[in-house]
């Protein structure tokens, strides 16, 4: 009779605690469908776990390097999370053994993806990683093996729920920023310090992430473009629903005629677009390739377990005895990543100004558009509030056709300048639907 599958769980948070559960209360299944009976042999935590958790028959380690070395698993999974330190010390050490690896852990793939990948096909031991993108949602899969017919032109998603439920809450119950954002961290979608979420950083690495898989290039976070939501206010959103629009973060990889851009941002989203309609903590993602046209995959993106069902499905791979290339080619065949200027983005903007109220100023800021060339698709004005009269200030959205990062950013530059536009100018890339998207002349 086959050997029961052997795993070494490091961390057991609530992701490792669910996938403990999830074991346990789906044994038969599992086995049903990998031919092996899936046991945790092991596990690794600051404390040792008490009667009851379902770990009672597992040997207890407190250090998970020293569980990675032990003879007591065949597979180490890692969910303890950080891109270095003992996580990483701990997955270079089992691979270096031959040990298949299972994390969640993007951050550390974002940092040393290609790194574990060489060391992965040097001792021939998977690297898995499905839940450290889109949590319950298979992209990983999806990309490496589902469309590896496909030549992948795009990759764009919602990946940070903490994210898209503030941006939701603000839409649907009208509230301000710092008040769905204490709600979010009352719920537990954000931490105490949200800057990784709400910055954008979180949403990066997982672009860096799926940009490897879908156009062969080695992991490189360093070349994607970052911005956060902090700056989203109500007036934005309701700027964006009178004009068709929601306002998301995306990570976007993309190919255009410079080469390969990665770039997280605020950005309006037509209502009609699946991301759009995406809305609360999950996550969405749509692929474009040449054969499949354009897939979404929507889904839990975080919590304990939908992360584990991932997890669950890289252990049955394993248990099955496959083994693909941790980014679906060889690591000596992935190429260096394009690191494409944000300037150089080609598309259309949405720009809201505090434009002084005196007889010109409009003409002032319409010829320094002119003078780039960037036509202008709509002009609203809005009702000022109380304080914005008395200060002469009127607030003016703009809606831009297609030009690029540097002649709108130059063009405003310019108008503040002159001394016809207040504060910084608020602006947020709009993205199209596929079939309007194409490059410029």
């Amino acid at each position: 009779m086959t050997k029961p599958l052997r795993l070494g769980i490091a961390g057991i948070g609530v992701v490792g605690s669910s996938l403990v559960n999830l074991i346990r209360r789906g044994r038969d299944g599992l086995l049903a469908r990998s031919g092996r009976e899936i046991v945790v042999s092991a596990y690794s935590a600051r404390h040792k776990r008490s009667s009851g958790a379902g770990l009672d028959d597992a040997a207890f380690y407190a250090n998970a390097a020293e569980m990675a070395a032990s003879a007591d698993i065949d597979v180490f999974v890692e969910l303890i999370g950080g891109a270095d330190g003992a996580p990483f010390e701990a997955v270079k050490a089992a691979l270096a053994r031959g040990l298949p690896v299972v994390t969640a852990n993007k951050a550390m793939l974002a940092a040393h993806g290609l790194r574990l990948a060489v060391l992965s096909e040097q001792h021939d031991a998977p690297l898995c990683y499905e839940a450290a993108v889109g949590g319950g949602i298979p992209v990983i899969k999806t990309l490496r093996e589902s469309l590896a017919g496909n030549a992948i032109q795009r990759v764009s998603g919602i990946l940070n729920g903490t994210c898209n439920y503030i941006l939701s809450r603000m839409e649907t119950d009208n509230l301000p920023f710092g008040v769905c954002l204490a709600e979010a961290q009352r719920l537990g979608y954000a931490e105490a310090d949200p800057t990784f979420d709400i910055g954008g950083f979180d949403t990066a690495h997982k672009l860096a992430i799926l940009a490897s898989l879908a156009f062969g290039s080695k992991i490189d976070a360093d070349a994607v473009s970052v911005e956060g939501i902090e700056s989203i206010t109500l007036a934005d959103l309701a700027a964006a629903d009178e004009l068709g629009f929601r306002i998301k973060l995306l990570g976007v990889a993309e190919r255009t005629p410079h080469g390969v851009e990665q770039r997280v941002h605020p950005t309006m989203v037509a209502k009609s677009a699946p991301l759009a309609q995406t809305m609360g903590v999950l996550n969405a993602v749509s692929v474009e390739g040449d054969a499949v046209g354009e897939l979404t995959l929507v889904g839990p993106g975080a919590g304990g377990d939908a992360t584990a069902s991932a997890v669950a499905a890289d252990v049955l791979d394993i248990a099955r005895g496959l083994r693909l290339s941790a980014f679906g080619r060889p690591a000596a065949a992935l190429v260096d990543a394009d690191r494409v200027p944000m300037q150089r983005h080609e598309g259309g903007y949405y720009v809201r100004l505090a434009v002084v109220d005196r007889p010109g100023a409009m003409g002032a800021i319409a010829a320094r558009m002119g003078e780039k060339l960037i036509s202008l698709e709509a002009i609203m004005q809005k009702r000022p509030t109380k304080e914005a009269a008395a200060a002469g200030i009127a607030p003016v959205v703009l809606m831009t056709h297609g030009t690029t990062e540097a002649l709108i950013r130059d063009a405003l530059a310019h108008a503040v300048a002159d001394g016809v536009v207040r504060d910084k100018p608020q602006v947020i890339r709009i993205e199209r639907e596929a079939v309007d998207r194409a490059p410029l002349a």
